[in-house]
């Protein structure tokens, strides 16, 4: 079937729907029976009879014994477009793209989100694991996830570890909700309200949202191409003394740049003298063409986390992050996990997972998607380039680009005049701790193709999208 298609079931529904939209069915009135309503649909008796249970669980409609099926007082008529949409004249803050991107309609370009177009992800892969693990034991479909989640994803895991030369055993590793909820356990877990925490800057936007929330201080180390800038590096470290230290190491967020094996040193000796612990997000890693420098390989977990999730290759409906540590931070870790959502992740989530790991298609997957962006962030550099708006760096792999405006453009005014036409963008300030990236905008070049972001854009720029 055409997964674009409704079901016969969900047609039915809609039916019904629409005649309650239309006033042609109000409260009180009693719908038709089943076996009419099923003749002029063209569908079977139970067809119907499963679509009016889902509209009764919905609270639209209600069974009445030996009479049928009633409308109920409580429809609610549907929301207006303009009810739905997101809320606009919020501060341009960590939350600004987050909300706007999330709540956007599916239709909505977004060259500011931080992911991949559905049709660029493995949905064939998907459809074959989702029918497998729907003839899977009853216990997968119903029963809460084991503390440390599916052994047959931790196994891949492992797996992947060792092939890149980071040692690691089963008590090293524990599956977590999602990467955010990987960030927030080891929050929880390491640091007290007025801790330091140094981020680069500029940095994940949500590294920022997240620790407010713990109520911690936020400090920042300037990144450059290479990595975080050491000399300050080691000034601010000194200084500060913070507790933890968050990062990218793989196709840095949002500059896109590499670690360097030199600038890797100095931030582990650097930590390693005023007892920095490093949480290593490894989020981008499959998106390099070859593996750069990783802080977890080189310490090993004396001193590093790292942290993943499958969000950015598989699907971000598969909610599903690891965390890999030193033996004892992850059996407190476990016991966080159980106090705060009873278990790790979804059984049906991870299954999913594991069944397109362990199969051939994953790699063909990434392998035609590095192409893919390769080709997508020359493409969307060039349009830019026309607009007088230039890359930072030219990054090895991932999907974004961390561009300069030109000169007296502000980021945030015309991230507004673009949202005014339905265009998410991803201004400069919201990944800066210091608040010194007014003049840089963070480009999804897997979101960029639609010709109405350039046109949006231009027009923006044209009229003054200064601060």
């Amino acid at each position: 079937m055409d997964a674009g298609r409704p079901t016969r079931t969900e047609a039915v529904m809609e039916a019904v729907r629409a005649k309650l939209a239309s006033r042609a069915l109000v409260a009180g009135d009693r719908l038709p029976s089943v076996r009419r309503f099923a003749e002029k649909m063209r569908v079977s008796p139970s067809t119907v009879v499963e679509a009016y249970d889902r509209l009764a669980a919905e609270g639209l409609i209600r069974a009445r014994r030996g009479s049928g099926f009633y409308v109920t007082g409580s429809h609610i008529p549907p929301m207006a477009l303009g009810e739905m949409a997101p809320k606009r004249d919020r501060a341009v803050d960590p939350f600004w793209v987050s909300r706007q991107s999330l709540d956007a309609a599916p239709s909505v370009p977004k060259p500011g989100c931080g992911w991949l177009p559905a049709d660029w992800m493995p949905n064939a892969a998907l459809r074959r694991a989702f029918r497998a693990v729907a003839r899977a034991e009853d216990p997968v479909l119903s029963d809460y996830g084991g503390t440390r989640g599916s052994l047959a994803v931790r196994r891949l895991l492992l797996g992947r570890f060792a092939e890149e030369g980071l040692e690691a055993g089963p008590d090293h590793l524990m599956l977590t909700g999602s990467g955010t909820q990987a960030i927030d356990l080891i929050c929880r877990f390491l640091l007290r309200p007025g801790d330091a925490v140094l981020l680069d800057d500029p940095c994940y936007f949500n590294f920022q949202a997240l620790l407010r929330a713990h109520q911690v201080r936020i400090v920042g180390v300037p990144y450059t191409p290479t990595g975080p800038d050491t000399a300050a590096f080691e000034t601010v470290v000194a200084a500060e003394r913070p507790r933890l230290y968050i990062t990218n190491s793989a196709l840095h967020n949002p500059t896109g740049a590499t670690l360097s094996p030199q600038t890797a040193y100095r931030v582990l000796s650097i930590a390693s003298a005023h007892d920095v612990t490093i949480v290593e997000d490894d989020i981008f890693a499959d998106f390099e063409p070859a593996p750069s420098p990783r802080l977890a390989v080189l310490d090993g977990f004396s001193r590093v986390i790292r942290i993943g999730s499958f969000s950015k290759t598989l699907s971000a409906s598969l909610r599903c992050g690891y965390i890999a540590a030193r033996p004892d931070w992850i059996e407190g870790l476990v016991d966080l996990q159980v106090a705060t959502s009873f278990g790790g992740p979804s059984p049906v989530a991870t299954e999913m997972i594991a069944h397109v790991l362990a199969g051939g298609s994953y790699r063909k997957h990434m392998d035609e998607l590095r192409q893919r962006l390769a080709r997508a962030r020359q493409q969307v550099a060039g349009q830019l380039a026309r607009l007088g708006i230039v890359p930072w760096i030219t990054p090895r792999g991932g999907f974004y680009l961390w561009c300069r405006l030109p000169d007296g453009q502000d980021a945030a005014a015309i991230a507004r005049r673009c949202m005014e036409e339905n265009i998410v963008l991803a201004p400069g300030n919201v990944f800066s701790v210091s608040g010194a990236a007014t003049g840089f905008m963070r480009f999804n070049v897997a979101q960029s193709g639609d010709a109405k972001v350039m046109d949006a854009l231009r027009r923006a720029m044209a009229a003054g999208g200064r601060g």
